[in-house]
């Protein structure tokens, strides 16, 4: 085929998706009707992974899993706002990596609350102004956000699902040599893990570097002067209409960061390959001991735990501490149950949910 006839085979293909995609929006709205007359989530991270596994297995064209989720993810989300439109609160600012997660889950028509702070997005979600709340929970080179850490055992939020992210930088501007640029607007974290990249391509070129509270603020103040750039994400560059000079420009491609999405309330079913996060506010912890048996409970039941985190107990006159622990499996499951009951209210459950795995 030639050029032509290979456009006219894509415009019949895509017409073709346009009536299927159509189809299935409308059996979408009859399963949004059934659940709110039953109260049901729409939200359902499990069912969602069924539906991504089902499709990976029956996979026999160029398609990769990452392509296949992120076709479908958008498909899922413009599908959750026929069956209910749901207010999503997010750690701001527009265009911030948070954003990026967001996104990533509930997709580009959602109804979005920015917020300021990772207390202000918990705030939101208890007094119900959103549904769902998107805050960061770790980076890998940066360690643990102990914001969100704290809040999750000073507030009454379960986690619903995770959401894995790539962290990649750009290098921003209006100008169309290096040698132009006079300032470097990003955050003191984005100007660490770049540091390679500055050092190799900047030097000798007098360039100051000027941190400020976001990338999304680097890249707004990258927009409206000529002589400067960005260090920021793609996302926030095209919100602001900034240029992309270079791509990933961060020092490893190892960058990734892990987000949580909170809600009330909620219990999600078994999915096969779940993950739960508890936080432990164990007894008598001068007494030797306490903790080897409380972690030795899930090595007895054959649970494989993946972080404990310790922070400190505040209020108390005396050094204690309570855990961020989490682990493989579901809070249902025979094993979890038995560790739950035996520690009774020293431990609180905090979310059973589908496992992202490394990317």
């Amino acid at each position: 085929m030639d050029l032509q006839q290979l456009r006219e085979r894509i415009d019949t293909l895509d017409d073709e998706l346009l009536n299927i995609l159509n189809e299935r929006m409308e059996l979408v709205k009859s399963v949004g009707d059934l659940k709110r007359s039953s109260k049901s989530m729409i939200y359902r991270p499990e069912r969602e992974k069924q539906i991504l596994d089902r499709l990976e297995k029956r996979n026999t064209g160029l398609l990769t899993r990452s392509a296949i989720d992120a076709i479908f993810f958008e498909i899922f989300a413009v599908s959750r706002n026929l069956e209910l439109p749901e207010r999503i609160s997010y750690l701001g600012p527009e265009g911030s990596f948070t954003h990026q997660a967001a996104e990533s889950r509930f997709g580009g028509m959602s109804e979005y609350l920015v917020l300021p702070t990772i207390h202000s997005v918990f705030e939101s979600v208890e007094t119900g102004r959103a549904k769902f709340g998107v805050v960061p929970i770790e980076n890998n080179q940066e360690g643990i956000v102990v914001e969100t850490a704290d809040y999750l055992r000073e507030k009454g939020l379960t986690i619903v699902a995770e959401v894995l992210l790539q962290v990649h930088f750009t290098f921003a501007t209006q100008s169309d040599s290096l040698k132009d640029i006079k300032r470097i607007y990003s955050k003191d974290i984005a100007f660490r893990q770049c540091g390679k990249f500055i050092g190799e391509y900047l030097e000798g070129l007098g360039v100051e570097l000027i941190p400020v509270e976001s990338t999304s603020k680097a890249a707004r103040l990258a927009a409206n002067e000529p002589d400067s750039a960005a260090i920021c994400s793609s996302i926030s560059a095209h919100i602001f209409g900034v240029p992309i000079l270079f791509d990933n420009i961060e020092d490893s491609d190892q960058n990734r960061t892990r987000f949580l999405i909170l809600s009330k309330d909620v219990l999600n079913e078994k999915s096969g390959d779940d993950k739960t996060t508890i936080i432990a506010n164990l007894p008598n912890t001068n007494r030797p001991g306490v903790l080897y048996e409380f972690l030795k409970d899930f090595n007895d039941r054959g649970i494989n735990l993946t972080k404990i985190e310790s922070r400190p107990l505040r209020g108390e006159s005396v050094f204690r501490n309570w855990f961020l622990v989490e682990f493989l499996g579901h809070v249902n499951d025979p094993g979890v149950q038995e560790i739950m009951h035996k520690y009774g209210t020293h431990l609180k459950w905090l979310g059973s949910y589908v496992r992202v795995s490394d990317l």
